[in-house]
């Protein structure tokens, strides 16, 4: 039954059958294999495949039939019966596919079996053989074993021929290269040794044409400074000609950095900035004119934020030091000048943000503090310059930030409040601007935020809600703006986990889909933004959470699978980026608790256990840290649930009791009160718990863990009909949670000021 056969009247090239969670790969992988062009010497030659031909297409990859039929359509089936290889793109997803499995089967049922390819994204293959790590497998049962003569799965196993696109093996490049090099017959090694000497001469005439610039910028440059030399009749030749230089560097920062990306060749990316960075330091800040100097701060600043996007905090802050020293000299000598005074604070608030994604808040802090005063002198003269506003709005929001941070909410929610003081201020000077309405949508989002400390949930929707409304309004009006799809999907999961703190799961589960969604389209079109990435992986851990307690564990163990794919990728790229490891913490908090939901207390001990080395040391540093807190929380009881010895499950949750009861501010906060309950009911303390549930059942708390601890103890928590009303006033009073599908932008709009 697995005997190949030649593939009759040929339609295809090559069939590709994919989960609709993997159609990012999938579009990636028809596109590379359409557009690939064979090199020229192969062309014509004769191998155990045919004859090789000048280009890969056709390649099928429609499933448009497949959601309503119960079996492969027709279409499907002639396609496959028409199509000389299979492609297979393996991933936890594929693996439980039903429809993946059954085209593998289909074509091997052809008797075609002999020319499936596999390429894997995600997973392990053969992971079902690994006790715990079942999930991880990639390879559909059809693909891990034989056919009998009557088309039927047998034991016997098989070894499916597999490109590795993952991170650390073949690569993306390598891999597309392994599945052509199968299809057409020829080796590997051959291939890509044809293809390097073809991207050789491919880029040697890029890289020429970045030296080429460099070396025109270096004279153009050194002549400038001999010039200024001269008489002074030549200054503005040199002038001139050092502007020329300034625009040259800007070319090699922009467009040309652009074509780098395109080729992906991120190395001489990489040494243009370096060069560019180079060359600024070169030279000296009081031989160029003032508008030469800005120039030069605000291409630092640009080459900055494109590293802080990438994860490269170091150089990152490097690049804004540069900016910074240039931007304080131009603020000092014209201290009445309210534009250079904002440039200089920006720049300072590009520092801070670095400081912060490194978890060093007293650095943070004093960098936005030191950003304000810096603006203080400019009030009186533009009390309604939109610049200087906006960046006020800007430094109250991180200062709150930072506060929050500190246990210090009361304080930061005066800063919120300023925060959405000055937006309406800068909504009524320009309606139009999307920038200003975004930013009051942030204020909403950040006091709902501290009315869910206080235990105020109603208030804490409504606020997300209104924050949610703004966005999705102003995505709607700019659908190729990838800036402010980000902020729709950060809104849209965060009002969804709250929502289902609500008792609102379906709407939960429903909104952080569609974030997912719109961080799928994202990653998409900018795979280096490491923030969309981020967006990806802890809107899967949040999805997989309300996927387990709905009772889907299949479907959480996969998103969680990917989730810390992506974030362990992350971590390794950049150590000290302290929110992506306490989002690396959750996905394997989570990943414990789905083991202990499959009675693998084994495995649930050890991811909580990881989970617990990244927090406890942040909970340390940062005592004060909600996040930190709820999340270091619920590892340990997650580890007190799986222990096999009483006493030392006994001795976490006291312990977890002990930290929880050391909580100077926000006490009322729901979630921690849910954790406190799931503690003592489990130390037989339930008239401790008993006031707790009854302030949760006041403040109309219904997560669905709370409900399933409380279901398990016997005790009854009634809906609170209140709030379900006014939950439900608050959700009839706009259409912000209307569903809002992914389209791929074409955004090229530089980052914001951080917030």
């Amino acid at each position: 039954m697995e005997s190949s056969q030649p593939v009759s009247e040929s339609r295809y090239r090559a069939f590709i059958s994919y989960s609709h969670r993997d159609e990012a790969f999938a579009g990636w992988l028809h596109k590379a294999l359409e557009t690939y062009r064979i090199p020229s010497r192969l062309v014509g030659t004769k191998t155990t495949a045919g004859i090789v031909p000048r280009r890969m297409n056709r390649v099928f990859r429609d499933r448009e039939e497949l959601s309503s039929s119960p079996e492969l359509g027709s279409k499907i089936n002639e396609a496959l019966s028409q199509s000389e290889n299979l492609i297979v793109i393996c991933s936890p997803a594929a693996a439980v596919s039903r429809w993946v499995d059954e085209e593998v089967r289909s074509y091997k049922r052809m008797g075609h079996g002999e020319r499936i390819f596999c390429l894997i994204v995600d997973g392990e293959p053969n992971a079902t053989d690994l006790p715990g790590r079942e999930a991880e497998e990639c390879f559909c049962p059809s693909l891990r074993f034989q056919l009998d003569a009557s088309g039927q799965l047998t034991n016997e196993r098989t070894e499916p021929i597999a490109a590795d696109a993952r991170v650390g093996k073949d690569g993306k490049a390598n891999a597309r290269l392994k599945l052509i090099a199968g299809m057409l017959g020829v080796g590997f090694d051959a291939l890509k040794q044809r293809e390097q000497q073809r991207r050789v001469r491919r880029m040697t005439a890029i890289a020429a044409l970045a030296v080429i610039v460099m070396l025109v910028t270096s004279v153009l440059a050194v002549y400038a400074l001999i010039s200024r030399r001269q008489a002074v009749v030549a200054q503005q030749a040199a002038e001139r000609r050092q502007k020329q230089a300034e625009d040259l560097v800007g070319f090699m920062l922009g467009d040309l950095n652009d074509k780098l990306t395109q080729v992906a060749r991120l190395d001489i990316m990489q040494a243009v900035d370096d060069k560019a960075m180079a060359y600024f330091q070169s030279l000296s800040d009081t031989d160029v004119t003032p508008e030469a100097l800005a120039q030069r701060a605000k291409a630092l600043e640009k080459i900055g934020a494109v590293r802080m996007d990438q994860g490269q905090l170091p150089a990152a802050l490097q690049a804004f030091d540069a900016s910074t020293r240039i931007t304080a000299q131009l603020a000092a000598e014209k201290p009445a000048d309210v534009e250079r005074q904002v440039v200089y604070s920006r720049t300072l608030a590009f520092i801070g943000m670095v400081h912060w994604n490194q978890g060093k808040l007293d650095a943070a802090q004093q960098d936005f503090e030191t950003a304000r005063q810096a603006l203080q002198h400019s009030l009186p003269h533009g009390e309604n310059d939109p610049p200087l506003l906006i960046q006020l709005e800007y430094l109250s929001n991180d200062i709150g930030h930072v506060l929050e941070a500190r246990g210090q909410p009361d304080a930061a929610e005066a800063e919120y409040r300023n925060t959405l003081t000055l937006a309406r201020r800068l909504v009524a000077l320009r309606p139009g601007d999307n920038d200003y309405r975004q930013a009051s949508g942030d204020a909403h989002n950040n006091l709902g935020k501290m009315a869910l400390l206080r235990g105020d949930l109603a208030t804490a929707i409504s606020e997300y809600w209104a924050d949610d409304a703004i966005e999705t309004g102003l995505s709607v009006r700019n659908p190729k703006d990838n800036s402010q799809r980000e902020s729709m999907l950060r809104v849209r999961a965060i009002l969804g986990r709250t929502l289902a703190l609500g008792g609102e799961t379906g709407t939960a589960i429903r909104d952080l889909q569609a974030a997912s969604a719109i961080a799928d389209e994202l990653v998409k079109f900018e795979p280096e933004q490491t923030s969309f990435q981020d967006y990806t992986a802890l809107c899967s851990t949040q999805f997989a959470r309300l996927q387990r307690l709905s009772g889907n564990l299949p479907a959480a163990q996969a998103s969680t699978a990917r989730s810390l794919t992506i974030l362990s990728t992350l971590t390794r790229k950049d150590p000290s980026n302290s929110g992506w490891q306490e989002d690396l913490a959750g996905a394997l908090t989570e990943q414990a608790a789905e083991a202990l939901a499959a009675h693998q207390p084994g495995a649930a001990r050890m991811q909580a256990q990881r989970a617990l080395h990244i927090l406890e040391p942040m909970l340390v540093k940062q005592p004060d840290d909600r996040g930190t807190l709820l999340a270091t929380t619920t590892a340990r009881l997650l580890l007190a649930d799986a222990s096999a010895d009483p006493q030392t499950a006994r001795g976490l949750r006291e312990q977890a009791l002990r930290t929880m009861g050391a909580v100077k501010t926000s006490r009322g906060d729901p979630r921690l009160l849910a954790l406190q309950v799931e503690a003592l009911l489990a130390l037989d303390r339930k008239a401790e718990a008993q006031p707790l549930i009854k302030q949760l059942w006041a403040g109309g708390y219904r997560d669905p863990a709370l409900l399933a601890v409380l279901q398990r103890e016997h005790i009854d928590y009634l809906i609170n009909a209140a709030f379900a009303q006014r939950l439900a006033t608050i959700m009839k009073s706009t259409p912000a949670n209307a569903s809002i599908l992914p389209t791929t932008g074409n955004n090229t709009k530089q980052p914001a000021t951080p917030r």
